[in-house]
């Protein structure tokens, strides 16, 4: 099967086995709370934000025993040894995080800064990284994990650096929620592309890289039969396949990137050396390397900060089960 005939049969859109919807349905994501979120940022200063989001977070805390069960067990190889009871309580650090930086995000929404340096960080140099990128007519993939604010990473590219971006996503479990992120983006200028929704998915994203677009991905959840192995944290897991087909098939950059708050509305992107996936060897062996390079750009983060990896269902499960499948 040549390059062109695999991509136009690419697991994206529409990758056979069980679709893992549930993994993005949790208490803190459907469309009651995010609405509520959504218009109460608008209104309500900061600080009363971040107080109802602390008491909120503990009160799902609290009671949501499965939620903070999983993202303890998915702590685990995060720091090994340590106990459960000691894991359960940096899972309500995850909770207070990821209401931080959904509200960071919601009102940078509501409130645009005058500029883009009102919100990041050390843009400069990232600017000269994506002009000398947007030189080679290429395009560029932007490629992150479920960690950090990667929703304000639309600001980022839209407002920081104003270059065109299309934003490649599974839809939401909620159906609130997903119109709700769709208009946000269309809002600021972002297209969004919806795996599973149609046939010629990965033929939309080789025609933006071939305009010289940017298209970003959340790369560390497999669809079906679109994935590849890594190894993370020591354990073998599934990164999605299409983004490093397409940069094979393209020869367009990938780039990982990931945004982490470093004070109240403030952010800070950090982005790992482009990847270049090699095309003077087996295919899947380049698509494979290139996987790990981003895997091993993950972990780093994720033991830096690793109150910032938003993973609310039992990740090394999904990755084991998807293993034994194959058998």
């Amino acid at each position: 099967m040549d390059g062109d005939e695999d991509l136009q049969h690419a697991p994206v859109g529409r990758g056979g086995g069980p679709v893992p919807r549930r993994w993005t349905l949790h208490g803190l994501n459907n469309g009651l709370i995010f609405g509520a979120t959504y218009h109460g940022v608008r209104t309500l200063p900061r600080p009363i934000s971040y107080g109802i989001g602390h008491v909120g977070t503990w009160m799902a805390w609290r009671s949501m025993v499965q939620t903070r069960r999983a993202i303890a067990a998915n702590l685990g190889p995060v720091f090994p040894g340590e106990a459960a009871a000691a894991l359960e309580r940096r899972a309500l650090d995850t909770l207070r995080s990821y209401a931080k930086d959904t509200i960071d995000f919601l009102r940078a929404l509501a409130r645009p800064p005058r500029t883009a340096d009102d919100i990041f960080e050390v843009l400069p140099p990232y600017r000269s990284l994506f002009r000398d990128l947007s030189a080679r007519g290429r395009g560029v993939i932007l490629v992150t994990g479920h960690y950090g604010n990667w929703e304000i990473g639309t600001l980022l590219i839209r407002k920081g650096l104003g270059l065109p971006l299309t934003v490649v996503a599974m839809a939401e479990a909620s159906p609130d929620v997903n119109r709700m992120r769709t208009r946000i983006r269309a809002n600021l200028g972002a297209d969004t592309i919806e795996v599973r929704r149609s046939l010629d998915t990965a033929l939309q994203i080789r025609r933006r890289l071939a305009g010289n677009q940017i298209v970003a991905m959340l790369i560390d959840r497999h669809y079906g039969r679109d994935r590849v192995g890594v190894s993370l944290f020591g354990r073998p897991a599934w990164f999605l396949r299409t983004p490093l087909l397409m940069a094979h098939a393209t020869g367009a950059p990938v780039v990982p990137v990931f945004i982490e708050r470093t004070g109240t509305g403030r952010f800070t992107p950090r982005l790992a050396d482009p990847i270049v996936v090699a095309t003077d060897s087996s295919r899947d062996d380049a698509i494979q390397r290139a996987a790990q390079v981003v895997a091993d750009a993950l972990q780093a983060r994720i033991e830096a900060h690793p109150e910032f990896w938003y993973q609310f269902y039992r990740y090394w499960d999904a990755q084991r089960d998807a293993y034994d499948g194959l058998a």
